[in-house]
């Protein structure tokens, strides 16, 4: 009988701390620790976010050996987050990775943060497993990127797409911080938009060839038509705080789904995938789903707790880079700016 692949997962690319167990394949453990200090300076703070990941990793990682119901020794591999990130708290995660790896004389496995969120939908857990087909689109989008990827297989990946500018998440955070909401704002778009009007105001979509994005305008166009609102009526905003939120996240969603239907015409690949934190959303959801019965695409959708940073799809992607014997010496280091087809 085979011996099983245990693998732990280390993720700390940015203010979430987190640790998880995958036996081969399966899920056993999540563990992730939120930094809640960052909402009163209104965006992650990179000094503060590595010191709360000190503090954190050991807690983190115990607790998912423990939930796991397994022993250090148990383990296979470790794989951990080699970048994109924030390079301070990168490199928490990366160090904690590397002597875990050392005292147990176990192989070391470094992963792409931007992979592991594609591969998140290939984490099998005790709910229903449907994974998409290879060839498939996946559109990752989250506070730091917006990008459309072609994936042909497990590790192969190939860049079709991706934002000049603001990522679709920060679209959300900075329109939100427009509207005097608190950090992170995203959620609370989707929140209140839940009780608004979409149509109810129109704003300027950006222009950008084939399946790049941009976001900056779209930022810009509400400011302005907000302080023009706002001369005129200084409750403009709370007066229509719904119906703002439900016109933003419309505009943003179209944006996303009209170039993923793009991409899907220009390379005839009718399976896409959705990942990152935006993919939260319940309004994006629930345009996905529609646009999925309206046409021939097959849409797949993480589930939730795999949407945002976590550690499961980084002993996932490990689990896959495991099985090829892809792994890495005590000599690696972060990158904060890693591309997804490093």
């Amino acid at each position: 009988m085979n011996k099983p692949i245990i693998i732990l997962g280390i993720e700390s690319s940015c203010d979430d701390t987190s640790a998880a167990i995958i036996k081969d394949g399966k899920v056993l453990s999540n563990i992730i620790a939120s930094q809640e200090i960052h909402a009163q300076y209104g965006g992650v703070v990179p000094e503060l976010a590595s010191r709360a990941h000190q503090q954190n990793i050991i807690p983190v990682v115990d607790q998912a050996i423990k939930n796991a119901k397994i022993k250090g020794e148990d383990i296979t591999a470790v794989a951990f987050t080699k970048g994109p990130g924030l390079l301070g708290s990168l490199l928490v995660g990366v160090s904690f990775a590397k002597s875990f790896a050392m005292a147990k004389n176990i192989p070391l496995i470094e992963v792409n943060h931007m992979q592991a969120h594609i591969l998140a939908h290939f984490i099998v857990d005790d709910k229903e497993y449907n994974p998409p087909s290879f060839p498939f689109l996946c559109l990752t989008v989250s506070g730091g990127h917006t990008q459309i990827v072609k994936v042909s297989d497990y590790l192969e990946f190939e860049l079709l797409g991706q934002t000049l500018d603001d990522a679709a998440g920060e679209a959300f955070d900075k329109s939100a911080k427009i509207l005097g909401l608190p950090y992170p704002g995203g959620p609370l778009i989707d929140k209140y938009a839940k009780e608004g009007n979409p149509e109810k105001f129109k704003f300027s979509k950006p222009k950008v060839n084939e399946l790049d994005f941009s976001f900056s305008g779209l930022k810009t166009s509400i400011l302005y038509f907000l302080k023009k609102e706002i001369e005129k009526n200084h409750q403009f905003i709370n007066e229509n705080l719904n119906d703002l939120c439900a016109s933003i996240q419309k505009s943003i969603i179209d944006v996303l789904i009209e170039k993923i239907t793009q991409a899907s015409n220009k390379y005839d690949i009718n399976e896409i995938a959705i990942a990152g934190g935006v993919s939260a959303n319940s309004y994006f959801r629930k345009r996905l789903k529609k646009m999925s019965s309206e046409s021939n695409l097959y849409t797949y959708i993480p589930k939730l707790a795999y949407c945002t940073d976590n550690a499961a799809m980084i002993a996932i992607t490990g689990h896959y880079k495991f099985l090829k014997k892809e792994f890495t010496t005590y000599s690696s280091s972060a990158n904060s700016r890693m591309s997804i087809q490093a």
